[in-house]
């Protein structure tokens, strides 16, 4: 299988390592969610495939958001269709919760910025080491919300208040940062990110990989009612675009600006 976003190269021991090659921003697109979907499926079913580490070619983003010119230029569009927003928020959710159930180890190198959907697809990782960037969820700076699962996988992984402070204030934490309040597992030195995250992956694929598996399908069963809140999720990412925010925040965006909510 060829990939037009994805590059994937085999180290032993039994460790399929997948590198984010989306020119020029590195953004999350339609073709990236489609070489992860058969990316996650391949891997699911080869055996000799026993832990996943992702990491970006970027040399300053791990992964970015949505390409948000495409979001300016197709917002009337998706005023005169009701549901489309809602509709590419839910493709983004269902991609990045195929990673999540994979009945494998997963592990994030994130060699650069994770903000908004790159931060969404760190949390779908089972594990998080960081080196350069930042990570957090900014969507409120634009007026939008996390659209990718993010208000779920966040409040699972810190917690309601904490998860609240950082959408809320769309707080950009350091991998120092990130680490202290438990987003990412490990911050480590950004020249051995990827060395060390390989160890990590190699210790892992020496264990009881199946066990893992299973213990994973469970540990998912504590959160049974997520589905919920991702519908609920992309219904209100939806309704950001009827409040006028995002055309301002997104205005401000791109003019390097303070987006001015207050008018």
């Amino acid at each position: 299988m060829t990939y037009a976003t994805l590059r994937i190269e085999r180290r032993e021991p039994g460790i399929s390592l997948w590198t984010i090659d989306n020119p020029p921003a590195n953004a999350v697109s339609e073709l990236l969610l489609q070489d992860l979907d058969h990316a996650i499926e391949t891997a699911a079913n080869d055996k000799s495939v026993r832990v996943v580490v992702i990491t970006s070619s970027h040399p300053k983003t791990f992964l970015a958001g949505a390409d948000l010119k495409m979001m300016m230029s197709n917002a009337g569009q998706y005023a005169g269709q009701p549901g489309a927003i809602r509709k590419s928020s839910r493709r983004m959710q269902q991609t990045f919760a195929r990673l999540e159930s994979l009945p494998k180890p997963v592990i994030a190198a994130i060699n650069g910025h994770a903000l908004g959907g790159g931060c969404e697809l760190a949390m779908a990782c089972d594990f998080r080491f960081m080196g350069s960037g930042t990570i957090g969820l900014t969507e409120v700076n634009l007026g939008l919300i996390p659209g990718a699962g993010g208000t779920q996988r966040m409040t699972m992984l810190l917690g309601r208040a904490k998860a609240t402070e950082l959408i809320f204030l769309a707080k950009r934490l350091s991998a120092e940062e990130a680490q202290a309040v438990g987003l990412v597992t490990r911050a480590v030195e950004s020249t051995r990110l990827l060395q060390q995250t390989l160890v990590f992956a190699e210790e892992l694929s020496r264990g009881a990989i199946g066990a893992m598996g299973l213990a994973k399908s469970a540990i998912h069963l504590a959160t049974s009612k997520q589905e919920a809140g991702y519908e609920r999720e992309s219904e209100a990412f939806e309704q950001t675009f009827s409040t006028g925010e995002p055309l301002e925040g997104l205005q401000a965006f791109f003019q390097k600006r303070k987006p001015e909510f207050i008018r």
